[in-house]
């Protein structure tokens, strides 16, 4: 799946990834392969996602995540 990650000012990442986990309101949550279609508010944490070439985190502020597709779409604040 394709995972973008979108700030203000400009995408900070965009490639393909095997799983995405996120700091959601209600607690947090992983993404994986052909998940159905979802628009989530994100809260202040760590956002992980593996690619090929291993995992990565990044802490974020908060943000909107829509997932669809295939294609998940972090927006920060």
């Amino acid at each position: 799946m394709t995972l973008k990650i979108i700030s203000a000012e400009k995408i900070e990442f965009e490639g393909t990834v095997t799983s995405v986990t996120m700091p959601g309101a209600q607690g947090m949550f992983q993404v994986l392969d052909n998940h159905a279609a979802l628009i989530a508010a994100l809260k202040p944490g760590l956002l992980t996602y593996v690619t090929a070439e291993g995992t990565a985190t990044r802490d974020i502020k908060g943000g909107v995540a829509d997932i669809k597709n295939n294609v998940v779409s972090v927006c920060l604040y």
